[in-house]
């Protein structure tokens, strides 16, 4: 039977996860509790498995690779297993370096496809600020730069 510590250090060799992600995987593969728990403590002691760098990892790959806002950053955080506080700690201090008119700028660019809101219809414009609000921005900078652009 393998170690469950061995397991895990392959399944972080492969990509950075988050201590839940090691625990579910760690189950999945029909480790015991106790070995589950052994193996997540010696991985936080010796720095292999750090749910900050993780969390500041993802919010920065969601935020400038994907263009996501700042909801849709901290929904990802929580779906990796990351503590609430956590996950909007690293989500303020990654998008204290970016800047968020410019980013929703770039996504209200890419929804419009070349047109302007004036030449969109009440249907085509709740689709673009619903799928703005989906990306996480707020629905209040999202119709103050539609204004705007009018």
């Amino acid at each position: 039977m393998a170690d469950a510590y061995l397991v895990a250090l392959t399944l972080l060799s492969r990509r950075e996860l988050s201590e839940a992600q090691v625990r579910t995987r760690l189950a999945r593969k029909q480790f015991e509790d106790d070995d589950i728990e052994a193996a997540v403590e010696r991985l936080r002691q010796d720095g292999t498995l750090n749910d900050r760098r993780v969390a500041l990892a993802a919010a920065r790959l969601e935020s400038t690779v994907r263009h996501r806002g700042r909801a849709r950053v901290i929904q990802k955080l929580r779906t990796l297993g990351i503590d609430g506080d956590l996950a909007a700690s690293a989500v303020n201090e990654v998008f204290a370096e970016v800047d968020e008119g410019a980013l929703l700028d770039r996504a209200l660019t890419r929804r419009l496809r070349g047109q302007t809101p004036k030449e969109l219809d009440q249907k085509a414009r709740a689709r673009v600020v619903r799928g703005l609000a989906g990306q996480g921005f707020a629905i209040d900078a999202i119709l103050k730069r539609l204004r705007g652009l009018q």
